[in-house]
């Protein structure tokens, strides 16, 4: 699972980053989950791990409130883009760092892809020092105005390989935690871009190459027209 998940992100760096820079969810991503984890930890800016950092759109977030921020991604693709902090290829399964090592940790839009989240919430547990923070995203979906799933009347369910759910039964099982919900406006365009993104076209197609999943996922969207309504969870965590 990990291998797929790797090459699915090491060739996914030119549609990620078409996408940030046409929507800036990432980063607004970014920015809010801090500022909720500061909310609940005033030593949260000592040091950040940027667990699952892509591109480095949130790693340059953090960097910008924290007196040290690193990033962390299992794509050494997507590390090439990071263009500050000290940079770790590795798995947050299995964090290359001591005990104690953090003042937080976040996932930002990453933690649900991985099937079992409590693995790396035990990590993240470990790694961070009394007090410490943790936060994660993960998706919800995308909606009507009636609040009704864009993909109720298509062939198939855009699905990550955790839901947002289990992420927050994950950090449930080890922290103290506060959950909400964010909601943006996105166009059908925008759906489409994020979709065109091969390791997010992979919630809609997993067993298809690269270029077929994207093509297929856009063709599916294809048919949208006008703004949705996309919907995030947050949650954040405080080590004891």
């Amino acid at each position: 699972m990990k291998d797929v998940v790797r090459a699915n992100f090491d060739v996914s760096v030119d549609a990620y980053t078409d996408y940030e820079r046409r929507t800036g969810r990432f980063s607004t991503l970014a920015r809010l989950l801090f500022a909720e984890m500061a909310a609940r930890s005033g030593s949260v800016s000592d040091i950040v791990l940027d667990a699952g950092a892509g591109t480095g759109t949130s790693t340059r977030v953090f960097a910008a409130e924290s007196d040290r921020t690193v990033a962390l991604d299992i794509s050494r693709e997507m590390l090439r883009e990071v263009d500050a902090s000290p940079r770790v290829e590795g798995d947050f399964d299995h964090l290359p760092f001591a005990a104690n090592s953090f003042s937080g940790v976040a996932f930002t839009a990453s933690l649900f892809l991985v099937p079992d989240p409590s693995v790396a919430v035990r990590e993240a547990a470990r790694v961070l020092r009394p007090g410490g923070v943790v936060g994660a995203v993960a998706p919800i979906g995308w909606v009507t105005d009636e609040q009704r799933s864009i993909f109720a009347d298509l062939d198939r369910q855009s699905r990550s390989p955790t839901g947002a759910d289990e992420v927050e039964a994950a950090l449930e099982g080890e922290f103290d935690v506060t959950t909400g919900t964010w909601r943006f406006a996105t166009t059908a365009e925008e759906i489409r871009l994020f979709h065109a993104i091969p390791a997010m076209a992979a919630r809609l197609y997993p067993k298809l190459t690269a270029e077929e999943r994207v093509e297929k996922a856009v063709d599916l969207l294809g048919s949208l027209e006008g703004t949705y309504e996309q919907q995030w969870r947050w949650i954040v965590g405080v080590a004891e």
